[in-house]
């Protein structure tokens, strides 16, 4: 009887444990995510001026 508490015990203790890690990896895909998200915006305003300034000008030299 008291292997049957104890291993039950054990079992409801280690789901909690996976729940708490699962909980916390999703809060570090969340964050992640998130500086992905900054580093594009970033990236697409720093480059995206000289980039279309540069096909502007290309294309112009294709014009009638």
């Amino acid at each position: 009887m008291a292997l049957t508490i104890q291993l039950r015990t054990w079992l409801t203790s280690g789901r909690s444990d996976r729940d708490d890690e699962r909980g916390s990896s999703l809060v570090e895909y969340a964050l992640l995510l998130a500086l992905i998200a900054v580093v594009c915006l970033v990236a697409v305003n720093t480059i995206g001026d000289p980039t279309s300034l540069g096909l502007s000008k290309g294309a112009s030299g294709f014009g009638p």
